[in-house]
């Protein structure tokens, strides 16, 4: 797909100034992912940086086990922070990120990074406000690993992946689950059967239906 500075502007939705759209359109390649592609992984340098128009990747670190832990989501209009700090650092990735549905994003080379930062005012903030989405999520994530139980960690995030699908029914696993939130199989499959008891969930074969938001939201 041939990408232009008017198609920017409108899907954009006036994020950037117009030279800046223009550099978009002749430096930027568009690209398309089915779900479960990788977009990068852990050891691969980073070439370019992702910024998402539609759909939805899984930003996760594992650690030394190979276990993998959920960082974040990215969605529409969004970017990575570790990327945007591994390519300015000219270091190797430390997460993995994985489509969880089809999605469109415009692949940045980063030289561009840095480079504009200093010409464009609304790239500089677009990047700020990019960590700062990023800070808020850890802070997120240590009040919840923190202050909540596990049972209050899994609705968070259960709904957190029905806001970021727009959608009540999930199709995932038990031990996709498990994997997410860094604990195993066997104690989610319980918690989520005592959330079906108490009505705020209905369980199917590799699918999970919300019936209520969770308070914890």
């Amino acid at each position: 797909m041939r990408i232009t500075h008017e198609f920017l502007q409108q899907t954009l939705n006036g994020m950037f100034e117009y030279p800046l759209l223009q550099e978009l359109a002749a430096v930027g390649q568009f690209k398309k992912l089915t779900v479960g592609d990788y977009l990068i992984r852990p050891g691969e340098y980073i070439r370019s940086i992702p910024l998402i128009i539609s759909g939805s990747v899984k930003i996760m670190r594992p650690d030394s086990e190979g276990r993998e832990a959920l960082l974040y989501y990215l969605g529409g209009l969004d970017s990575c922070a570790m990327s945007l700090t591994c390519c300015l650092g000219s270091r190797q990735s430390e997460i993995s990120a994985l489509a969880e549905e089809e999605t469109t994003l415009l692949a940045i080379p980063v030289d561009k990074v840095d480079e504009w930062l200093c010409r464009y005012s609304s790239w500089k903030r677009f990047v700020f406000e990019t960590y700062q989405k990023r800070f808020n999520n850890l802070l997120n994530t240590l009040n919840e690993v923190i202050f909540h139980k596990l049972d209050e960690r899994l609705l968070t995030y259960l709904d957190k992946k029905a806001a970021n699908c727009q959608c009540s029914e999930l199709a995932i696993t038990h031990e996709e689950v498990a994997q997410d939130l860094a604990t195993s199989r066997e104690v989610i499959s319980r918690l989520l059967k005592q959330l079906e008891k108490e009505g705020h969930i209905q369980l199917m074969r590799n699918r999970i239906t919300l019936l209520k938001k969770s308070e914890a939201m």
